[in-house]
């Protein structure tokens, strides 16, 4: 068993949203990488997953194990933004996100352009960011599988586990 009790479970809730959070925000400060507006929006559940396990691991046993439950939907809507964002990067579908679209700058002078451009770059939602150069996989995509695998995980712990949610 890899998690074989309600604190493991939350100590690796926990190590897997701190590293997720970390690459994320690590690669944008230090790599140098602009975010698009799914990769902000797919960094939320990650937030939500570590307020989650500090609660479960200050919690009695049979309470944190109730919170570890709440943490399972939270993961799976983060696989599905990242299976939103993989299939944006494919181009199976558009963006649902205004944000990811071309900015639209209207005005007859150099001046009025200028003022409505965004104070910030933005990068299209639809160009996958490849993290380790020789590993063809987005960094969506491994949000995608972070999520998708701490779900099982975490789920398969609680389905062992649930005799002792009843007692």
């Amino acid at each position: 068993m890899i998690l074989s009790s309600s604190r493991q479970a939350a100590l690796f809730l926990l190590l897997l949203s701190v590293l997720a959070l970390g690459i994320a925000l690590g690669s944008e400060r230090w790599g140098g990488l602009v975010p698009c507006a799914l990769c902000l929006l797919e960094r939320w559940p990650y937030r939500i997953l570590i307020a989650l396990s500090v609660v479960a691991l200050m919690l009695p046993v049979r309470a944190g194990r109730w919170v570890l439950a709440l943490a399972v939907p939270v993961l799976l809507a983060g696989a599905v933004l990242g299976v939103i964002h993989v299939g944006v990067e494919q181009g199976a579908w558009p963006s649902p996100l205004p944000e990811c679209a071309a900015p639209h700058i209207t005005g007859t002078t150099i001046a009025e352009r200028l003022a409505q451009m965004p104070a910030r770059p933005s990068k299209p939602c639809d160009d996958p960011t490849y993290l380790i150069p020789f590993l063809p996989i987005s960094m969506a995509a491994m949000n995608l599988i972070a999520a998708a695998g701490g779900a099982v995980l975490l789920g398969g712990f609680l389905w062992r586990s649930r005799k002792g949610i009843r007692r």
